[in-house]
Parts: structure tokens; sequence; C-alpha cells
């Protein structure tokens, strides 16, 4: 694991364990039991049969890059990107380095967001996941390089029982092995955790090996789009996402294209209209 990733994980460990004191895994439990019976959107579906699989990125602040948008609201800005078009939403939900709270996705659900919420953080932890169903994500992202194989796996089946999809990413030819966990998605990264630096080649280089994964195919997949690839980061041209696309790709990360802009639901929708022509 990187120097930067180890520090954030880290300090991800003492935050989980704050989190714990301030509301018990006993409690948070009991708080989420009555979600189950209720089922959220699926991301995976969404983006499998969006025209454009964009996954628009809330993302107010980066460790590389500082604040991208510190006056950003998540009452406002999540909802516009649904109106403009969106398959998917990815909200940054960890604190300290990309200010964000697991608050954004429960007031962007109240704002009247209905599509699926990528729950982005570094989960280490159950008791992350069980933060994210309560809140009112519908996926939850789950970074190799965090994790140890078993415990990813442990982590997998746990977003499952609670009715969440899975977005694995993986950023390496040395993560390879866990395509064989069978996650709902296959993320590449396209940025590198330690450097931080941003290379879109990264997704042409790992699909072909993903794709020959020997996973099972879930019930109710269009032909052809499983394994289901997102591509993550650095995204900032249409022409992209069509080479993406070709290359095996349905779903696509944009953050800082939309966020860095002063209408980022506009920006999107600037976007999806370059992608049809």
């Amino acid at each position: 694991m990187s120097d930067i990733l180890q520090e954030i994980v880290a300090h991800k460990r003492l935050e989980v364990e704050h989190f714990k004191q301030q509301l018990s895994e006993q409690e948070i439990h009991r708080r989420v039991e009555p979600l189950l019976d209720f089922s959220v959107a699926s991301m995976s579906q969404a983006l499998a049969t969006s025209p454009s699989g964009i996954i628009a990125e809330f993302k107010r602040k980066s460790p590389s890059k500082g604040w991208i948008k510190e006056e950003g609201r998540p009452d406002i800005i999540p909802l516009s990107y649904q109106q403009h078009g969106a398959a998917a939403l990815s909200i940054l939900t960890d604190e300290k380095y990309f200010g964000g709270q697991d608050a954004f996705i429960s007031m962007a659900r109240h704002s009247g967001v209905k599509i699926p919420i990528l729950y982005k953080n570094f989960v280490i932890d159950e008791y992350q996941l069980f933060q994210a169903r309560l809140c009112g994500a519908s996926a939850v992202l789950l970074i190799a390089a965090d994790l140890t194989l078993s415990a990813c796996k442990s982590l997998l089946h746990t977003a499952h029982e609670l009715g969440m999809e899975v977005l694995l990413e993986m950023h390496s030819e040395a993560e390879l092995d866990y395509a064989a966990l069978g996650p709902d998605m296959y993320g590449i990264n396209n940025r590198n955790l330690g450097s931080f630096v941003t290379d879109v080649e990264n997704s042409f280089r790992l699909a072909e090996a993903l794709r020959s994964a020997a996973v099972p195919v879930p019930d109710g997949f269009p032909s052809g789009s499983y394994p289901l690839l997102v591509s993550e980061s650095g995204i900032s041209h249409p022409d992209t996402v069509h080479a993406l696309r070709e290359a095996g790709f349905r779903g696509f990360l944009i953050g800082e294209t939309f966020m860095k802009t002063a209408h980022p639901g506009q920006a999107l929708s600037d976007f999806i209209t370059q992608l049809a022509h």
C-alpha cells in the first residue's frame, strides 16, 4: 500500500472507532434492520442500460488538489446531476481528505435524488457498510489496495446481505486476483493511489484481463454487459468515453470535470450532448 493510502487508511481506522463510540454497533444494526425491507435502486442495472453510463461525482475536495468546490451543496448538485441525465451518482463521504460526510447522501436523497448512489469512501470495516445503508446508498466502493482478499470477500458478502451492490476497484495487475470475488461492478482506477498521477490508459491495459475473468454472470444482465466495467478518474472528454466503451466499459465515473465548473449539472448535460454527437 502506498504511503498516502497508508496514511488515509490509518486515519480511517481511528475514525471508525470514534464513530462506534458515538453510535454503537448494536444501535446502528438496530437502525438499519427496518430498512432491509425496502430495496434500493440497482447501480449495475442502471449502468448496463444507460446510453451514457456516466456516474457523476459530488466531490468537493481531494488530497492532491485541495478544495475543488468548497461551497458545493449536496442538496443541489446531486439533484441537478439527476435532472441533467446522470445514470448514477458517486458521493464522497470521507471528511478529512475529501471534505465529505455521510449526511451528504441523506441530503441528496431528501432533495429528491432517486437514482443509484455510490458510497465512496475507504471502507475497511463492516460498520461502514451499515453507515452506507443508513444514509441511503445503493452501492459501496471496496478498494482492493485497502484490503486483504479475505477481508474484501467478507465485506462484499455483508454489503450484499444489506441489499447493496459493490463496485470493486483495482488499479494494477497485482490486484486482478480480487476479480474472482464476483462483485457487481469492476472498477479500474486511472489514478495512482500513491502519487495521484492519472493515466486513462490504465483502463485499457486492464480491461481485457478483467473481461476474461472466469466469474458467473448474474441474472438479468443484458448480453455483453458483464463483467460490468467502470473506468474511474481522469475522464474529461467525450472521445475518451467513446474509446472506453469500445473497450468494453459501461460505467464512467467523472467528478472534477464537472465539479470545477460553475454549474456541474449543466456541465454534465453539455458533456452528454457532445457524447451523443
